[in-house]
């Protein structure tokens, strides 16, 4: 089954139509850069104008910065607060006509590791985390996703995890792999007594150099990097809408 896939980021909103059998893109893939203040109004549009680019007719899935709660976004992580209590499935069908299915980033990026990357065939408990800019989660039992998890902003020595041990810190701090891996081990141990997973995959911008770090790392679970990398927010709602269109 082929399904428009969609990204939506701080920077940039990507998209691709997804074989969802495979994970393979039909087409190219496209992007354009994020509105300035990235209102709901004007993300409507530029998601408009990538489904007019690929000439969908289909459903759509689109991963986006929040928690999503029956296509109602409750955060706003690098968009407009205004977004916050917006149905945005709603808002997506209104400007394209289509049936939009929006869940939150991590979450797509783990439900296609699942299906084709690094978690496909695992058993248990999986934890994926989405490293960059911030640090997002999903973990998955036996392949079934539980939503919305916020791993990024358990409190750790009274602040936020992520931002102590995000990729972005790791910049900003100018902190050595080895400086940065003490505080992402604490990190992830802390969620490894909580959870005890079988697996964590680590995604996002950093997982590329993955053999920088993961040496330093002291987990009890199995570690690996994520297999998708930029495609996995595509192939993840891809999928997702396709699930859903087949609830119907």
């Amino acid at each position: 089954m082929n399904t428009l896939g969609i990204d939506i980021g701080g920077s940039g909103i990507k998209g691709a139509v997804v074989n969802t059998e495979t994970g393979e893109f039909i087409q190219e893939r496209f992007r354009l850069p994020t509105p300035e203040k990235a209102e709901p109004g004007d993300v409507a549009k530029t998601v408009k104008q990538l489904v007019d680019h690929f000439r969908w007719k289909g459903a759509v899935g689109a991963g986006f910065p929040a928690v999503v709660l029956h296509g109602v976004t409750y955060t706003a992580a690098n968009v407009h607060p205004s977004w916050i209590g917006t149905n945005a499935e709603d808002l997506f069908h209104k400007e394209t006509s289509l049936p939009v299915y929006v869940l939150n980033d991590a979450d797509a990026a783990g439900v296609a590791e699942m299906a084709f990357g690094a978690g496909r065939g695992q058993k248990g408990t999986v934890l994926m985390l989405t490293i960059g800019t911030g640090i997002g989660s999903a973990i998955f039992v036996d392949g079934v996703l539980l939503p919305n998890t916020e791993f990024g902003h358990i409190k750790i020595r009274g602040k936020d995890a992520e931002w102590r041990s995000s990729d972005a810190v790791r910049q900003q701090k100018k902190w050595s792999w080895k400086q940065w891996s003490k505080r992402l081990e604490e990190h992830i141990q802390y969620l490894e007594a909580l959870i005890w997973p079988d697996l964590i995959i680590v995604g996002g911008g950093v997982s590329k150099k993955y053999d920088k770090f993961f040496p330093y790392l002291k987990l009890r679970a199995k570690l690996l990097p994520a297999q998708l990398l930029n495609e996995a927010g595509i192939v993840g709602a891809a999928i997702y809408a396709s699930q859903q269109e087949s609830k119907k």
